[in-house]
């Protein structure tokens, strides 16, 4: 079973910036792709940032220039630098990893989810 922690979020003044951590743990033997949405109250939920195992990323148009995401292949964790915070990216930020396998000897991949964290951007 594939665990994924979050970590980092809070309360934040508008301008001021949080950075994000989620680790996968568990029988892993490779992730494809991982990332994260968000969801605010009343609102559809959004793919706000992923990266590839290669490093490639893609950003929401709405965080593109503001919000950073990497990944520590080593450590199966994908962060999210998150600045110039806006009270409009309040939400709860939920980690996912794709396309993970978890046994070298078979081509099974998974997809897994946090449990998210909470951001809150307000003066």
């Amino acid at each position: 079973q594939v665990q994924l922690v979050e970590s980092g979020g809070g309360l934040v003044q508008p301008g001021g910036s949080l950075r994000l951590s989620c680790a996968a743990s568990g029988s892993i033997f490779s992730v494809n792709v991982m990332g994260w949405y968000r969801q605010a109250p009343g609102k559809q939920r959004e793919l706000v940032a992923h990266i590839y195992s290669g490093g490639s990323t893609s950003y929401a148009d709405s965080v593109k220039g503001r919000f950073t995401i990497s990944r520590d292949n080593a450590k199966r964790t994908v962060y999210l630098q998150m600045n110039s915070l806006k009270p409009e990216d309040t939400a709860v930020y939920c980690c996912f990893a794709g396309g993970v396998r978890e046994d070298r000897t078979s081509l099974r991949t998974k997809d897994y989810w946090g449990r998210g964290t909470q951001v809150t951007v307000s003066s």
